[in-house]
């Protein structure tokens, strides 16, 4: 026998799909076998969890955001310390993720899901950044959500607090230097932090200026670059492959 779900719990669910429910509720939703299994051994709470085999595929259909409903939906709360005000908590050493005005939700998505390969210490985004509890970013991020440590805040903010503390503030620009034959501090004794900029106008002004080290991802040929610009998740993602690979890996234990 399916499990009755009312229209007003049904309505609530799909809400959850707009911004201005998730932020009233706290709340967001996962879809899928994979993500909802993430969630549950995560330290996020989940609040609820449908099954197509206990609530039919009608219902299912109705709930999810997907063209074919999955197997399962969960409804998740979120972190309580998303939006961060207080730079003291901000370890001392550290690679870091800095997110300058994201605003395509697959962008961001890949951005996660790629930090949580490289394992970087945290990912920050400005409060004009695409909300990662969006349901295209949380899909994109193929389950890192629930690992990767993020949180909203003031950028400059988080610059100031870096070079306070004798770290390095790193953006990339297409006047900066070839990344390949810099220096890199990689987080091992003091915060570094990468900037990665908006998709069109890339990083702001006020940034720009806090950057200590500005870094250039070289086209092939140099003197002939074909494409305007990088995809700012790829641009990412090369980037901390390079902080990476200059790394000392130190297991755990």
């Amino acid at each position: 026998m399916e499990k009755s779900v009312s229209a007003n719990e049904i309505k609530f669910v799909k809400s959850l799909s707009q911004k201005k429910f998730r932020d009233e509720t706290g709340l967001f939703v996962v879809e899928g076998e994979k993500m909802v299994a993430e969630a549950l051994k995560s330290g996020f709470e989940v609040e609820t969890v449908y099954r197509q085999e206990e609530v039919g595929e009608k219902t299912m259909a109705r709930i999810s955001q997907m063209v074919t409903p999955p197997p399962v939906i969960a409804v998740v709360k979120k972190p309580s310390d998303i939006i961060l005000d207080d730079f003291s908590t901000l370890p001392l050493k550290g690679l870091f993720l800095a997110l300058d005005g994201m605003r395509d939700p697959g962008n961001l998505g890949t951005v996660i899901r790629t930090s949580d390969w490289f394992g970087l210490d945290a990912v920050f985004a400005s409060p004009d950044t695409v909300d990662i509890f969006n349901p295209k970013v949380v899909q994109a991020t193929m389950g890192a959500i629930f690992r990767v440590r993020f949180h909203y805040c003031s950028i400059p903010g988080l610059c100031m607090e870096t070079k306070r503390r004798g770290g390095s503030v790193y953006g990339t620009f297409l006047d900066g230097e070839d990344i390949y034959g810099k220096d890199l501090s990689t987080g091992s004794d003091s915060p570094s932090v990468i900037i990665i900029g908006n998709e069109s106008s890339g990083i702001s002004r006020e940034v720009g200026s806090l950057v200590t080290e500005r870094l250039l991802l070289p086209s092939y040929p140099p003197d002939d670059r074909g494409s305007e610009s990088l995809n700012a998740s790829v641009a990412a993602a090369l980037t901390m492959a390079e902080f990476r690979r200059r790394s000392t890996y130190e297991p755990k234990g």
